[in-house]
């Protein structure tokens, strides 16, 4: 049956930055989207408005946050996006240290 998550990221307030992170997503890299589709997420968006990003992801039984984490760490292409992502973003309020896209809690279902 899968699983719907609501995550978000705040982007640095800068709109250069924020024009070329856009970009970055018109045309993800092909092991990006391959590292993505191959933890269990079958469908993912992100929406923004001003600098705040809201990401939903759609994911089929065998995705787990704890599996897809052991793999990004030992995938060096993920861990370079993951770097060059982080130049145009930055912690929401009350995220832990070191923690990027942060889990929301539903709080409504029609």
């Amino acid at each position: 049956m899968g699983h719907r998550y609501c995550l978000t990221l705040d982007l640095v307030d800068d709109e250069t930055l924020i024009t070329e992170y856009e970009k970055y997503h018109e045309a993800i890299w092909p092991e990006i989207q391959e590292s993505i589709v191959g933890s269990g997420v079958t469908n993912m968006e992100i929406y923004r408005f001003g600098v705040r990003l809201c990401m939903i992801m759609e994911t089929n039984d065998s995705f787990s946050f704890e599996k897809k984490a052991a793999a990004d760490a030992t995938n060096k292409k993920v861990q370079e996006w993951e770097t060059l992502m982080w130049k145009y973003q930055q912690p929401v309020k009350g995220a832990l240290k070191g923690e990027k896209w942060v889990l929301m809690d539903k709080i409504f279902a029609l």
